[in-house]
Parts: structure tokens; C-alpha cells; sequence
């Protein structure tokens, strides 16, 4: 795995969160076909970026992702 191939996952990941809605994160990895590992690379480079949001659902043990909403004035 190199910064190339995380880049590309991350706009695969990315694509997938632009529905607007919150995404389990072993739904994403399933609709992904990522690796565990690739995922983890490319959510961590869109977490770097400030695209990404997370929420756990301690409750029913799950954790969700999606994208953050930037706003610029």
C-alpha cells in the first residue's frame, strides 16, 4: 500500500459517504470492497483532511461514519 493507492481508496470512501447519510462502518467496508486495512488507511486520510465525522452508538455497539460539512465564509 502506498500514498497513491490510500488517496484513491479515500475518494472511494469518500463517494460512498456523499449520500448524506450516516454509514456503518462494516457497510462501508462491504460496499467499499476494501480491505479492513485499506479502509483504515483511507478513513484516516479523510479524517486527517476534516472530511469525515465518526458517532458510536454505545448502546447497540456500533460505530458510524460521515462526512463532515465544511462551511466557509
Amino acid at each position: 500500500m502506498d500514498m497513491q493507492s490510500i488517496g484513491e481508496n479515500a475518494g472511494i470512501v469518500w463517494r460512498l459517504l456523499n449520500d448524506g447519510k450516516r454509514w456503518e462502518y462494516d457497510d462501508v467496508r462491504k460496499a467499499s470492497g476494501l480491505s479492513e486495512r485499506e479502509l483504515s488507511a483511507a478513513v484516516g486520510w479523510l479524517a486527517r483532511e476534516g472530511k469525515i465525522c465518526f458517532e458510536t452508538d454505545t448502546e447497540h455497539h456500533k460505530d458510524f461514519l460521515f462526512l463532515s460539512l465544511n462551511i466557509y465564509y
